[in-house]
């Protein structure tokens, strides 16, 4: 046997072993109560939205939010037959690059100049679908591929924080850090699944979770300030 398939067989053998043990009592609880907040914050931004490009903006954001709470409830809630629950693991794994060029998008057609907004939004809906597609072609990819693919996307606002702070004001750029660093915060919690403090209760998924919870809603007031310094 060479190293490989004994490496291989060690992985799969860690990976059964933790989809045998059962499920943490809070799992997908966070994402159950954000859903319906995250489709009402929709139907009120979409409301307020002062143009029609902000307004598919937010529509957009607020779709994208929905699917991935909403799914992610469902998929952790329950216990699923096998087949199912890989559909629905690949729908969570793929969401999350959705949920991140939904969020970039709103913010960048409120706030950036034509030009730089469609050169934004290319770099992030490209790489949003080639991770959708990682996702689905390879869902067993291994954490320390998918997770800094998570992280580098959702950072590309670094490059454009002169044109956010000019247009938007300091208050936004803050927000969309401290979103950033919740949800990286929590994407590196789930990569190295720790801290597990509680497995039976709350373990590293949960903090996963709640970095995605308090990414979301920093990033939602910042598009709520986004729409209203237009």
């Amino acid at each position: 046997m060479s190293a490989t398939t004994t490496l291989h067989t060690i992985i799969q053998r860690r990976k059964n072993f933790l989809a045998s043990l059962p499920k943490p009592a809070a799992r997908g609880w966070q994402h159950a109560v954000i859903a319906p907040l995250a489709l009402a914050n929709m139907i009120v931004q979409s409301i307020f939205a002062p143009t029609s490009g902000i307004l598919a903006g937010v529509i957009i954001f607020g779709i994208c939010s929905v699917v991935l709470f909403g799914n992610s409830a469902v998929y952790h809630l329950n216990s699923w037959r096998p087949r199912v629950e890989r559909i629905l693991r690949k729908f969570d794994h793929s969401n999350i690059y959705l949920l991140i060029a939904g969020t970039y998008t709103p913010i960048s057609i409120a706030l950036m100049p034509r030009s730089t907004c469609i050169l934004v939004l290319s770099i992030i809906w490209i790489g949003a679908t080639g991770g959708i597609l990682l996702a689905n072609i390879w869902p067993d990819a291994p954490r320390w591929l998918s997770t800094p693919i998570y992280i580098a996307l959702g950072w590309v606002a670094v490059w454009f924080v002169p044109v956010i702070w000019a247009n938007g004001g300091p208050a936004v750029v803050w927000l969309i850090f401290a979103g950033g660093l919740c949800y990286t915060l929590g994407a590196l919690a789930y990569g190295f699944r720790w801290p597990n403090p509680w497995p039976r209760v709350w373990g590293f998924h949960e903090f996963f979770h709640t970095g995605t919870l308090g990414g979301f809603i920093c990033h939602a007031i910042a598009v709520w300030l986004a729409m209203f310094a237009v």
